[in-house]
C-alpha cells in the first residue's frame, strides 16, 4: 500500500471487523482518484488477489458493509474486491486463472515435475553459458527496468514508471521483503524478474527479457533458479499470479514448471446503481496494437501520465 500510495497517490483504508477471538478481520482497500475514472475503491490497486483476512464467511460479510459504508461516504463510484466472493448474492465482474507452484521435495523431485520443453530450453541455458544470480540492488532493478520497457512495448502495453519501481525497491526488495534474479550472458543482463516475498510465500511480480536473445532460453533459467532458491530456503508455495483467458501462451510457460491452476474471481459493485456488475479484460485489445507501435521513450512518458488513472 506503501508503494502505490508514494507512486500514484491512492489513499490506503483499512477496514477492521472485531472479533471474540481477540484477532480481528481485516481487508485493505485504496481509494483511487482520477478525473477520468472518477473515484472508487480497489483491493488493491495492480494486485492479483487480496483475500480478505477473516474466518468465516460472516466476517467477509460484515467487512464487505464497511467497505460499502466507506465508499458511499467517500462517494466512490464503485468497490472492486479481488479473491473471492465478498458476500452472499454477490457476482463475480470478472474471473483470471491462477497458478501456484508447491515448493516441496528435493531438487530431483522438483525437475521430474517439469514439462519436457521446459528441461530442454534449462539444458539449453546452461550449455549457452546463461548464468543467473539472485540481487537486491538498486542497480538490478534499473538493469530489469530496462528490459521491462521492451517487454511491455512488445505486449502492447505502456511499462510503470520508473518511480513505481525505486518504491518497490525501497519499501519492499531493499528491506527483504523481495529480490531480482537477473540472468547474465556475455556481462549483460538479459531476463529478469521481479519476486516479492512473504514468510513461507514468493510471488512472481513482473518478468522481462531481451527477445534478441530468445534462443538462449534465459527466461526459463531464471525462473528455474528463482524455484530452486526459495525451496531451498523453506519456502511452501510460489505464487506465478494471475493470468487472462486470452494470454495461453503465457498460462502454458506456467503450467510447464508443474504449477496447480486454479480460478481467480473478481467482484466490483457500482455505488451509483446499487448492484454487481461486470468488468472488461483490457489484457489484448486495440490499445495493444497501438502501444506496440509507438517509441519506447514516449511509451514510458504515457505509462507516467496513465497509470495514476488506473488499478
Amino acid at each position: 500500500m506503501a508503494v502505490l500510495a508514494d507512486s500514484y497517490g491512492f489513499r490506503p483504508y483499512a477496514c477492521v471487523v472485531p472479533t471474540q477471538a481477540g484477532r480481528p478481520a481485516l481487508l485493505p482497500v485504496m481509494e483511487c482518484s482520477s478525473p477520468i475514472f472518477g473515484r472508487r475503491g480497489v483491493s488493491l490497486p495492480f494486485t492479483d488477489a487480496v483475500p480478505a483476512l477473516a474466518e468465516s464467511s460472516e466476517q467477509r460479510q460484515a467487512l464487505w458493509e464497511q467497505v460499502l459504508t466507506l465508499g458511499r461516504a467517500r462517494k466512490w463510484r464503485s468497490v472492486e474486491w479481488r479473491g473471492g466472493m465478498p458476500a452472499e448474492g454477490a457476482r463475480t465482474a470478472i474471473s483470471f486463472y491462477n497458478h501456484t507452484l508447491a515448493l516441496e521435495g528435493t531438487p530431483d523431485a522438483l525437475w521430474g515435475r517439469l514439462d519436457d520443453p521446459v528441461r530442454r530450453a534449462l539444458r539449453k541455458a546452461a550449455r549457452l553459458g546463461v548464468e543467473v544470480r539472485r540481487e537486491t540492488t538498486w542497480e538490478s532493478v534499473r538493469h530489469f527496468y530496462r528490459l521491462h520497457g521492451q517487454t511491455r512495448r512488445w505486449h502492447g502495453l505502456p511499462p510503470q514508471p520508473l518511480s513505481f519501481f525505486r518504491h518497490l525497491h525501497h519499501h519492499l526488495i531493499g528491506r527483504g521483503a523481495g529480490c531480482v534474479f537477473s540472468a547474465w550472458h556475455q556481462g549483460e543482463v538479459i531476463a529478469a524478474a521481479v519476486f516479492l516475498q512473504r514468510g513461507r510465500r514468493a510471488i512472481y511480480k513482473f518478468g522481462a527479457s531481451d527477445r534478441s536473445r530468445q534462443e538462449l532460453r534465459a527466461n526459463n533459467a531464471v525462473m528455474w533458479e528463482a524455484i530452486r532458491y526459495f525451496t531451498a530456503s523453506g519456502l511452501e508455495w510460489l505464487d506465478l499470479g494471475r493470468t487472462s483467458y486470452q494470454q495461453e501462451g503465457l498460462r502454458r510457460f506456467k503450467l510447464g514448471w508443474g504449477a496447480r491452476e486454479s480460478m481467480l474471481n473478481y467482484c466490483k459493485f457500482d455505488l451509483r446503481r446499487h448492484t454487481f456488475v461486470t468488468a472488461p479484460d483490457h489484457s489484448i485489445g486495440w490499445h495493444t496494437a497501438v502501444f506496440r507501435r509507438l517509441p519506447l521513450p514516449f511509451l514510458r512518458w504515457l505509462g507516467a501520465r496513465l497509470y495514476p488513472h488506473l488499478s
